[in-house]
């Protein structure tokens, strides 16, 4: 197992900070071996397919547009095709509406809501409507379940956020519905309530290992055959004990799995989970391009590679537990 990299090996592959500019940028440093676009999976049981890695807003926020305008372009042409954002991601929409637009009938876009009332989803609706320029969606979810009665039973509820995502889809607006959940038990009671097409949840090899968090959705998913966005892929614990880490990483929460050996592990662990269509990168422009590049690598976990997960599991506090 790969010991923990540093400032200057993740500089080398993200093209974070001057260093890595003076090097041309992460598209030059892209390894030799890696393919040229990044494989697709299908959406569910649908006929659609998407790339196994998204754009997510949270690696858009308070990030420069030019910036986020160039990540586009190169995603899209290196395959990228499903963009997930949320009015509670801070600029996220309004980043990704001008970066979108040019390719927009490329895009398999989603956003959400995180309003469990019919009248505050309809204006949050109507509003990502209006940011993302666009005037339908690919995909609209129900936003950060976690709790059972305040979360799933009220937006289920008479005159809850549900009736806005039926509503839409009945209208053509939407084309699929979905959920994004941060509890096991929250997940499972919004699939017995109503058959979703995505379920979007954290799939993190020491979430699991250590916290038994996971399992139960993803069989649940798996029997319904909905499609699971992946999120945490690349994270090796709650908190940021390392100074170092903290400035290196002072938008997250958590310490990501920045060394690119590491960062690939992880990511190979979560897409390697059945039923799992694209995994969301930490909420890092940064990472995000790292895992672009690893993207295109993807190989299956070996038996071997997942034993050495496990073990280096043991050592970090998970992000999520049961």
């Amino acid at each position: 197992m790969a010991m923990k990299g540093n400032r200057r090996d993740f500089l080398r592959w993200a093209g974070m900070g001057s260093a890595a500019l003076a090097l041309g940028g992460v598209a030059e440093m892209r390894p030799a071996a890696a393919a040229d676009t990044v494989p697709k999976r299908p959406f569910g049981k649908t006929d659609v397919e998407l790339s196994i890695i998204g754009f997510g807003g949270m690696s858009m926020r308070n990030v420069e547009q030019d910036r986020i305008n160039r990540l586009m372009a190169e995603s899209v042409e290196q395959g990228v095709n499903f963009v997930d954002v949320s009015p509670n991601y801070g600029d996220a929409e309004e980043l990704a509406g001008p970066a979108v637009e040019p390719y927009r009938d490329d895009i398999f876009l989603a956003t959400k809501t995180a309003r469990r009332d019919k009248e505050g989803a309809k204006q949050e609706f109507e509003r990502s409507l209006e940011r993302l320029r666009t005037d339908h969606l690919e995909l609209y979810q129900l936003h950060n379940l976690q709790d059972i009665e305040d979360d799933v039973e009220a937006a289920f509820a008479s005159g809850g956020a549900m009736e806005v995502l039926l509503e839409a889809k009945e209208a053509g607006i939407v084309q699929y519905l979905g959920f994004s959940a941060h509890t096991e038990v929250a997940a499972l009671r919004a699939m017995e309530l109503y058959d979703f097409d995505s379920a979007m949840f954290p799939i993190n090899f020491v979430s699991e290992y250590q916290g038994d968090f996971g399992p139960r959705m993803i069989e649940k998913a798996r029997e319904k055959e909905m499609a699971i966005f992946a999120l945490k892929p690349m994270v090796r614990q709650r908190g940021q004990g390392d100074s170092e880490i903290r400035q290196m990483f002072s938008r997250l929460w958590y310490e990501p799995l920045y060394e690119p050996e590491l960062a690939s592990l992880g990511l190979r662990w979560t897409l390697s989970k059945s039923g799992v269509t694209s995994a969301l990168p930490p909420g890092d422009p940064d990472l995000y391009e790292l895992a672009l590049q690893l993207a295109k690598e993807y190989t299956p976990l070996t038996e071997e590679e997942e034993q050495e997960m496990y073990a280096m599991a043991q050592d970090y506090n998970p992000l999520f537990q049961v």
